[in-house]
């Protein structure tokens, strides 16, 4: 299908990954829109709601004519996703989901830590996890993708040497991430105020385990093949977007003797959107803004023997939701992976 247009739907085309995924469809060559949905603004147009050049009429979800599109993005919160997810399937779509209705693989742990009971668990066998590093093979073939969230992709893109490599010297490792706030979405709250934001640093859910670290330990655990937990701390940065995780591992004496630098630029020199810096430089968020690119440096502790430090950076709109998207999008119709994201 490389030279063949395909149609495109969007659920929640409002929001602020629904509108960046706008913003790098219009690159693509292949690509038309078929529709744009929005319960809040249905019927008006698209460029009177946000500042993108679309003349688009927003359509309510029972209007949307998921008969005539090949692929429908979902950028809907969780809950409300998985219900029109399964009505795009029913009518023949592939989908990807870009909400955490189907991340993780076990209904009882959704229910668990999204209060209440999964609305389509009989999707969960067949979603695939559109981390394409990890997963390619099985998105080429996909119906349904669960896109991960943007913690997960810099964390376990972060360890996913080390992990392959049974490196670690005990099952748990630390990460101590901050994003930008776009990441908490665009309906406001006190918390993404622009005064309690601004000139400041703040962490949150410190004392509980945050919802992302459920998706987070079921993919180390899996690229690990035994229980692996994380240590995960959040951050809000007040920058609009981006997201840099510190990640901290002791490794086996074994692995300790290993030049993991050489490692990690070895694992992803194939790879088109991870970019390992080279050894002495760091990883910064201005390295990864506005790409889809995760940017990794490695850095071992001279004084710590056996001790790695790891640091990921990522958009978070971007290889952290809507890039990230287009890349399984990509690979599902059988493009080029970067069409459209460079």
């Amino acid at each position: 299908m490389s030279s063949s247009y395909i149609r495109v739907g969007i659920f929640g085309a409002t929001g602020y990954t629904g509108a960046e995924l706008l913003r790098w469809l219009a690159r693509h060559r292949y690509v038309q829109i078929a529709f744009v949905h929005s319960e809040s603004n249905p019927g008006a147009v698209l460029s009177d709601v946000l500042p993108l050049p679309f003349d688009l009429t927003l359509v309510a979800a029972d209007e949307a004519p998921l008969h005539r599109v090949d692929v429908v993005f979902s950028c809907l919160p969780h809950g409300a996703s998985a219900a029109l997810c399964q009505r795009a399937l029913e009518a023949g779509a592939r989908v990807i989901d870009l909400s955490a209705d189907f991340r993780l693989r076990d209904p009882g742990a959704y229910a668990h830590w999204y209060g209440h009971e999964h609305p389509a668990p009989h999707l969960l066998n067949e979603a695939v996890y559109g981390l394409p590093e990890r997963y390619r093979a099985h998105i080429r073939t996909a119906r349904l993708v669960a896109n991960p969230g943007c913690y997960p992709t810099s964390i376990v893109l972060g360890l996913l040497p080390l992990l392959e490599a049974d490196a670690l010297a005990e099952p748990l490792v630390i990460a101590d991430s901050k994003s930008g706030v776009s990441g908490a979405g665009r309906k406001p709250t006190l918390s993404t105020h622009f005064v309690e934001v601004n000139e400041s640093l703040a962490p949150y859910n410190i004392g509980h385990v945050h919802r992302h670290v459920p998706e987070i330990e079921q993919e180390l655990s899996a690229v690990r093949g035994a229980p692996t937990q994380v240590w995960f701390s959040p951050h809000l940065l007040p920058i609009s977007r981006g997201m840099l995780s510190m990640i901290y591992v002791r490794l086996k004496p074994e692995a300790a003797r290993e030049d993991w630098q050489q490692r990690y630029a070895q694992r992803y020199a194939e790879e088109p959107f991870v970019r390992v810096l080279p050894a002495g430089r760091i990883s910064t968020i201005a390295h990864a803004a506005h790409t889809n690119n995760a940017v990794i440096s490695v850095h071992p502790v001279a004084d710590l023997p056996g001790c790695l430090q790891i640091v990921s950076c990522i958009d978070n709109l971007v290889k952290g939701a809507s890039g990230q998207a287009i890349q399984n999008m990509n690979l599902m119709f059988g493009f080029d992976e970067q069409e459209g994201l460079r």
